[in-house]
């Protein structure tokens, strides 16, 4: 018995009985109870979806502080992708399986995203183009274990969610068209990127 995802959330479960040379193609779609996966793995889940509620975040930021028609409409257009993500694993994931610290990545979010209008359009680009280059190499960094692990359905999940973290960090660099970051600038993604970091270390133990 295997857990089957359906339209990318929904779930439901099925005897597995295909045969034939569609076979690796629809076990490709089946993704497991999250309870059955290693510790390791669930850590790692946890604060993805710790993740992607501060990036749904970051884009209400934005939009609850500017009035800025491209910055909104750049900001809209990602958060779409952000609140599929999230529904994933919001769906998907067990309430014991989520961070306990939910109200805190929200704010983090929303503040990071507010904070990042200091500095114009220069400032929210940046941002994003730091907040997701971290993101795709976190998720980069999980498929080697669920390849070993022959979870194929949920590696594609995750694939195809750090693809769209990759489209958004590079429609971010490509709308930043003053060049590479000043000193104030560096210093500004190089701290991003410490949060980052430091939030998914918390959010996998809490």
């Amino acid at each position: 018995m295997r857990t089957l995802l359906i339209d990318g959330a929904a779930q439901r479960t099925e005897q597995t009985d295909v045969t034939g040379p569609s076979m690796a193609a629809s076990m490709a779609a089946y993704i497991p109870s999250p309870g059955a996966l290693p510790t390791a793995v669930q850590r790692d889940l946890r604060s993805d979806h710790a993740g992607e509620t501060g990036a749904v975040f970051i884009y209400r930021g934005i939009l609850s502080c500017t009035r800025d028609s491209a910055l909104r409409e750049f900001a809209t257009e990602h958060l779409a992708t952000e609140q599929r993500h999230l529904a994933f694993f919001e769906q998907w994931l067990p309430a014991s399986l989520k961070s306990r610290l939910i109200p805190l990545w929200k704010l983090a979010g929303w503040l990071l995203g507010a904070l990042s209008l200091l500095g114009g359009r220069r400032g929210v680009f940046l941002t994003i183009e730091a907040v997701e280059t971290f993101v795709v190499a976190h998720y980069r960094e999980q498929l080697p274990q669920l390849r070993t692990l022959g979870q194929d359905g949920l590696e594609l999940k995750l694939r195809s969610f750090m693809d769209d973290e990759a489209a958004h960090r590079d429609d971010a660099a490509s709308r930043s068209v003053a060049g590479p970051a000043g000193p104030l600038g560096r210093v500004w993604c190089a701290l991003v990127e410490f949060g980052s970091a430091a939030g998914v270390a918390v959010a996998r133990r809490l």
